[in-house]
């Protein structure tokens, strides 16, 4: 979702903004900005096309400054158009990015109005930098003034030289000598030390709902402050240089060293300098993390789009995540894990998305092979109802950020509720729901830039089974020959996946026809219904077309409806108890002219035929199959969508992390 770049420097920062924006492309946006601070008042260009059209514009307008920041924006209030696009200003002086959602925005903005502050977007953000505004002290505004009136004669008359200092950047100009802070034309009046910061520690005081934003203010060159709650913030240290993202990813190339800041956090950033103080106020010291691989993310090798790379990097992604930890031992979650594990009778899973269809597959596992009770949540609605908690609950939450807005919420939630033991199923070591959970489970998907979710997904699966079988051996369910067994099909997952993958010639061939469908059905029963499920996400995600998935039982109770010789009926079929069953619902879709394409696993005597086309699957891996269908479906709607020509890492309309509800 959003995404926020923001330095301070003593050189020239915008070639920073600017490829930060480009690393932050995969979150999904539709505007962004950039805003720096040359003498001495905020200039910004903004943009609802993509950041290269912005970078041109930035290159036209001669941009070059020791201070700034620049965001990419997912339209929630407020329509993507320019006036609503990051960065927002406040009266000639605050310049702010903001990701998230204020939920009381319209009661702030009904007061700052009433103090004369004039509104000109529709966005929750701009009433953060009005609030901000209004908190800075007299003296400040006052040294702003003098400073707003120097900027303005150097533009109308030049500076002493004879030229603006933009004018002298732009014709050659070091970018060394910019910073504003060496500028003794400025310096001269100094404003009130820690201003900024002590506005926005007020303003966010006021604020209900999820924010990181960064700001800079007129009156302090100096300085940039950050704060956050609910939505992720990091900051950056370099040499003589600090930034603040919203991601560790958009500062690649510039700095190992990062700072992942808390929830009610607020940083002060010079460049030189950091100073972070917690919610109370009070001075914060914050773990300096190193993070030496992101230089690595962001290369396609020989792959067209993200989204083809990272479905092929899935037999190394599970690989990783498997290794040394298929002994299903219980520190491989935490070093409380079994004393957690021996108390609890029963599981809730929350997540969203892809994570949640994961989360029902492994409803099945945990309760055929582990024989625990499990309840499966969509976050989003679990946190706005009134269940009945447990206090032996295991609370799982799935995510492949760690900072998703709705499952955090869920989690506070079921803690509030008095169902304090739980467990993070995560990508990300340094996410919020890492920090806010028990219990952990990192899988090593690695940085996954498409959108649409691929390894992340097949990477949760094998945690969660890896859950299941330690769950079970826990629970005395699982007995040494079947510990065995499930250890073997978990390490030879790998390899499994690596067939599949030599599929691909064949779902092309299926995404051909698909390309000029507008519907498609996905059937399946038992563990394989939440993997058609996701299938039907894939393709509706990246090729814009329709696509429902339902039990294959329960075709007769409305879905056979729809279907005709114009409706693809994508059918999951392993080799398993249900497959008769299966069988015979596949028989009521050619009755009715249907056009089957049918995953078939060995011995399922599926063959192709008059409206109907098998794909052989290459091994049925007992309740592991499901990962082995949701790669082929993965396939089908990546192929689909490259055939449509649509935006396949970017799909319109969609963020990869989403922080806000």
């Amino acid at each position: 979702m959003c995404g926020i770049v923001s330095a301070i420097a003593r050189h020239n920062i915008v070639p920073v903004l600017i490829e930060g924006l480009r690393r932050l492309e995969y979150r999904g946006y539709d505007s962004c900005g950039i805003a720096v601070l040359t003498d001495g008042a905020p200039r910004r260009v903004r943009s609802i096309a993509r950041v290269e059209d912005l970078a041109a514009q930035v290159e036209k307008a001669g941009f070059a400054s020791g201070i700034g920041l620049a965001h990419t924006r997912w339209a929630t209030h407020g329509a993507p158009v320019p006036d609503n696009a990051h960065p927002i200003f406040s009266r000639e002086t605050i310049a702010l990015a903001h990701n998230g959602i204020i939920e009381n925005h319209e009661a702030l903005r009904k007061a700052l109005s009433a103090q004369g502050y004039t509104f000109v977007s529709q966005t929750d953000s701009e009433v953060i930098a009005h609030l901000i505004h209004s908190l800075l002290p007299a003296s400040s505004l006052e040294h702003f003034s003098a400073r707003l009136l120097l900027a303005r004669a150097r533009r109308q008359y030049g500076d002493r030289c004879g030229r603006s200092r933009s004018a002298s950047l732009r014709d050659g100009g070091d970018p060394a000598a910019i910073p504003n802070t060496r500028n003794d034309d400025v310096t001269q009046c100094k404003p009130l030390k820690n201003a900024l910061a002590d506005a926005v520690r007020a303003a966010v005081q006021q604020l209900r709902g999820a924010y990181a934003i960064a700001v800079f203010h007129s009156a302090e060159p100096h300085c940039i402050v950050g704060a956050r709650r609910g939505s992720p913030l990091v900051v950056g240290i370099g040499e003589e240089a600090h930034f603040l993202a919203s991601d560790a990813i958009a500062l690649a190339g510039e700095t190992e060293r990062f700072i992942f800041l808390e929830d009610g956090d607020v940083v002060e950033l010079t460049a030189d300098t950091v100073n972070i103080t917690d919610s109370n106020g009070a001075r914060a010291e914050r773990e300096l993390r190193v993070l030496t691989s992101l230089h690595q993310i962001g290369a396609l090798g020989p792959y067209q789009h993200f989204m083809q790379k990272e479905i092929f990097e899935q037999p190394r992604a599970l690989a990783e995540s498997i290794a040394q930890r298929d002994t299903f031992l219980p520190s491989c979650f935490g070093e409380r894990a079994r004393a957690v594990f021996e108390r609890i009778d029963r599981a809730l899973i929350l997540a969203c998305g892809s994570s949640y269809y994961a989360g029902l597959t492994a409803k099945y596992w945990l309760e055929s092979i582990a024989a625990l009770p499990t309840q499966v949540e969509i976050a989003s609605e679990y946190r706005y109802r009134s269940p009945v908690p447990h206090p032996d609950t295991l609370v799982v939450a799935i995510s492949q950020s760690g900072e998703t807005a709705d499952t955090l919420a869920a989690l506070k939630y079921a803690h509030a509720l008095g169902q304090a033991q739980s467990l993070a199923i995560c990508n990300v070591a340094t996410s919020a729901m890492v920090r806010q959970t028990a219990l952990s489970f990192l899988t090593r998907a690695g940085a996954e830039i498409g959108v649409a979710s691929t390894k992340a997904f097949t990477a949760q699966l094998a945690a969660l089974f890896i859950l299941t079988v330690t769950l079970g051996k826990v629970r005395a369910r699982v007995a040494p020959s079947a510990e065995d067994a499930y250890r073997q099909q978990l390490r030879h997952l790998p390899v499994a996946l690596n067939r599949v993958l030599a599929l691909e010639p064949h779902l092309i061939a299926w995404a051909e026809t698909f390309a000029g469908k507008e519907n498609a059905l996905f059937l399946g029963r038992g563990m394989h219904y939440p993997i058609a499920l996701e299938g039907a996400l894939k393709l509706k995600e990246i090729s814009y077309i329709h696509a429902e998935a339902y039990p294959a039982g329960e075709l007769k109770h409305g879905p056979l409806a729809l279907v005709t010789d114009a409706m693809p009926v994508v059918a999951i079929a392993p080799n398993d108890a249900l497959l008769e069953k299966l069988k015979s619902n596949l028989h009521e879709v050619r009755a009715r002219g249907g056009q089957l394409y049918a995953l078939a696993e060995p011995e399922t005597r599926i063959d192709s035929d008059i409206g109907l086309r098998a794909i052989r699957m290459p091994e049925h891996e007992g309740p592991l199959s499901p990962l082995l269908h949701a790669v082929a479906l993965q396939l089908l709607a990546y192929h689909t969508a490259r055939a449509r020509g649509t935006d396949i890492d970017k799909p319109r309309n969609l963020a990869k992390s989403v922080t806000v509800e």
